[in-house]
């Protein structure tokens, strides 16, 4: 049931109470947490909300519950007068924005997947803002980040070309398998690193057109890990 253009408040499909202002509005400002965290699929797995029901919400869809409110401004730090009703101005409290966030730099040093590039000369194009919250749950320092783009097509399917990657610098050892950034031969490469059981190190595409390529343990000195990418965003159109 509808009221001057409010929906009251109603059963979700959880059966909980969904709250009694404009789901165009909040998802409005859902859509704008997203963004401040880097992404609604980082914003849905900080929250524990369903990325499919955080969608719905972004499109005004569905009104989100109460408790759904409460997670989304808890893994924000956003204020919960702001998200549901546009109070109090930014997100976050005011005179609080410079805590709530951490600042990673991005590198005009673009990451080769494809035949492999680096500018020694790379400098900062800009800061991008992640909320400290974020961060701190994933366990990570804000001072042994960085971010670079990716080029090439290697790893398409995974990271495409364009998309931003962030390394966490202190993880610059083999520690399991995953995605690291790694220089051979003075180039900068995003490869997925997973250990044999002789001791050599296999370096792996994503796109299968390119062939594996194998370090011997004998060799593994050649391999310099710059560090491991924990979080990766590009655009969807």
């Amino acid at each position: 049931m509808k009221s001057g253009g409010y929906t009251q408040s109603e059963f979700t499909e959880q059966g909980e109470v969904s709250v009694p202002f404009s789901p165009v509005a909040i998802g409005t400002r859902i859509e704008e947490l997203a963004a401040r965290v880097g992404g609604k699929r980082e914003l849905a797995n900080l929250s524990g909300i369903h990325e499919t029901q955080l969608y719905k919400y972004i499109k005004g869809a569905n009104a989100p519950s109460i408790a759904v409110a409460v997670a989304l401004a808890n893994a924000t730090g956003a204020s919960l007068d702001w998200l549901l009703q546009g109070k109090t101005g930014p997100a976050v409290a005011v005179g609080a924005e410079d805590e709530a966030y951490a600042f990673v730099p991005l590198y005009d040093a673009r990451c080769s997947a494809g035949n492999g590039a680096w500018n020694e000369r790379s400098r900062v194009l800009v800061n991008l803002s992640f909320t400290r919250y974020s961060l701190r749950k994933k366990g990570f320092n804000p001072s042994d980040l960085a971010c670079l783009r990716i080029d090439g097509d290697s790893m398409t399917g995974l990271l495409e070309d364009g998309d931003t990657v962030m390394v966490d610098l202190s993880r610059n050892s083999l520690e399991g398998e995953g995605v690291y950034v790694v220089m051979l031969d003075d180039h900068l490469y995003a490869k997925r690193l997973q250990r044999q059981f002789d001791g050599s190190v296999l370096i792996i595409s994503h796109n299968k057109a390119y062939k594996e390529m194998t370090v011997p343990r004998d060799r593994l000195d050649e391999l310099q890990i710059i560090g491991r990418v924990v979080w990766a965003g590009g655009w969807m159109t």
